[in-house]
């Protein structure tokens, strides 16, 4: 009996290690997809801001969001061919084929022609679906959390386009200033082939072979209410993701005059941390539970949205003014009092603007004279009027750390809505999966280009951070509903009991 374990334990060594590597290839091939799939947040920022191209902010906001609907749109099918024919080909056919129009964005004359080439890179979203499926293939049960943890982790690709595209971009246009860009999505292209050709070669075919089901089973699950909500819940802590993984560029050149390869660095802080310890937020749903862990990571959110809503500002507005004691006629106006029949009212001076590094708002307050020399005044009536003055900040190393800490929390936030999938629909993973998939990439389609009419209605960079601060708000709401209506109906007599009075 001894001699079989061990037999067993020989012959799944092998198994395993094929295991890693099909994993090692699905999650590099994964990471360039990623990669390509946020290209337009660095090179569309880089193309407006050299003149290259005239777009207005909400032509730059559906040229971020139009591959992001690709890629959202088309995982489901992806998905579902992928359960079928297996994630080996699906992966090569995909980068073979999105080489091809990024290798053309190069050609583009104007916005349409960028956007129908965008429309197509899109597709390199759905590597998530035929990597995901291509995976759990090859894993047991008990390893498919850490496997597929891992692989998300492929999300930190976004970091990679916005940490090395902008100085590759300005390599490119140092000789060529018009042109030199058009090199960066030849490059793309070329590394994708190359990717295909290393799949096409090392990586092994394997799916998982399941009974054939008609499409109207396969799609009996979307009818839960359940899967609408965890759509939600990715919609925030995936598809805002994605979507601030592009907008953030843009971001720190307006409002904080950075450089773009500086705001690319800054936005890869946020980007690669929440790809990265997305398998950490795996790990803390098994142990915690993907519902608490979830309490956790919409509060967060919240508050944190909350904070980063608040823009730079100055703000004047009524203060504390000096008013007669008595009627009379002015005697002596200076700049530091008004004299009314022998009384002296002293005047604030004008104070000077708060410098430049605070992190709280600040306020200055002063008085301004409203009356002259040998003005009769009566009793209460104003001499000079109050001006207060709060200055906001909103200090750029503050506001990167607070970015840095909610791309953490939609880190760990993607992790436990996967980890609920198999526990409540364990038959139907890749179909729901595919679908709370689906809504939640439509969220980086969506918020760039709401965040971009949000811009030009309000004139505020934060008012995208306001929308977050909502969405949070409502799917906090909505959990927190579902939990305590589920408590009821699993113990509906707890509640009766905390109001009993207690017995003597």
């Amino acid at each position: 009996m001894v001699e079989l374990k061990s037999n067993e334990r020989v012959n799944m060594e092998p198994s395993l290690s094929r295991s890693h590597k099909a994993l090692t290839l699905s999650t590099f091939a994964f990471t360039i997809c990623f990669a390509c799939w946020t290209i337009n947040g660095v090179l569309v920022t880089f193309l407006v801001d050299h003149g290259i191209f005239d777009w207005s902010v909400v032509e730059i906001g559906w040229l971020l969001g139009i591959p992001i609907l690709t890629g959202s749109v088309m995982r489901l099918p992806l998905g579902i061919l992928t359960d079928k024919y297996g994630g080996k080909p699906m992966f090569v056919i995909l980068l073979f084929f999105c080489a091809v129009p990024l290798a053309l964005l190069s050609q583009a004359t104007g916005f349409y022609s960028y956007a129908i080439l965008s429309f197509f890179i899109g597709m390199v979203g759905t590597g998530f679906a035929i990597g995901i499926g291509y995976t759990s293939a090859w894993y047991p049960r008990h390893w498919q959390g850490r496997a597929l943890g891992i692989f998300g982790m492929g999300n930190a690709g976004a970091a990679l386009t916005t940490f090395f595209a902008p100085a590759l971009l300005n390599f490119l246009s140092e000789r060529d200033p018009i042109n030199g860009w058009k090199w960066l999505p030849i490059i793309y292209a070329l590394i994708l082939v190359v990717i295909g050709v290393l799949f096409l070669i090392f990586a092994e075919h394997k799916k998982v072979e399941t009974e054939p089901k008609s499409i109207n089973q396969l799609l009996r699950p979307i009818k839960s209410m359940r899967v609408w909500r965890f759509g939600l819940y990715y919609f925030l802590v995936f598809g805002c993701f994605v979507a601030f993984s592009q907008w953030l560029i843009p971001y720190y050149v307006n409002v904080y005059t950075t450089t773009l390869v500086l705001g690319g660095i800054f936005t890869s802080f946020f980007s690669l941390p929440s790809g990265v310890i997305r398998a950490f937020g795996g790990y803390l749903s098994d142990k915690f539970g993907a519902r608490s862990v979830m309490y956790w990571v919409l509060s967060s959110s919240l508050i944190l949205s909350a904070l980063l809503m608040i823009p730079q500002m100055e703000v004047y507005t009524t203060g504390p003014g000096v008013s007669a004691k008595q009627p009379g006629v002015v005697e002596e106006v200076t700049e530091e009092k008004i004299e009314v029949n022998g009384t002296v009212y002293l005047i604030e001076p004008r104070a000077e603007k708060p410098r430049h590094g605070s992190f709280l708002p600040e306020r200055r307050s002063w008085q301004e004279v409203v009356v002259e020399q040998n003005q009769e005044v009566q009793q209460r009536e104003l001499l000079a009027r109050g001006v207060t003055y709060i200055h906001f900040e909103a200090n750029m190393w503050v506001y990167t750390v607070l970015v840095v800490l909610i791309g953490i929390v939609w880190g760990i936030g993607k992790a436990a809505i996967f980890k609920h999938i198999p526990e409540y629909f364990p038959k139907e993973v890749g179909v729901v999966g595919g679908m709370v998939g689906l809504i939640g990439g439509l969220g980086g389609f969506f918020c760039p280009i709401l965040f971009s009419y949000l811009l030009s209605v309000t004139g505020i960079w934060t008012s995208s951070w306001m929308l977050m601060l909502i969405v949070s708000a409502i799917s906090l709401a909505w959990m927190h509903r579902v939990v305590v209506k589920m408590s009821k109906e699993e113990a509906p007599n707890i509640a009766d009991q905390f109001e009993r009075k207690p017995k003597r």
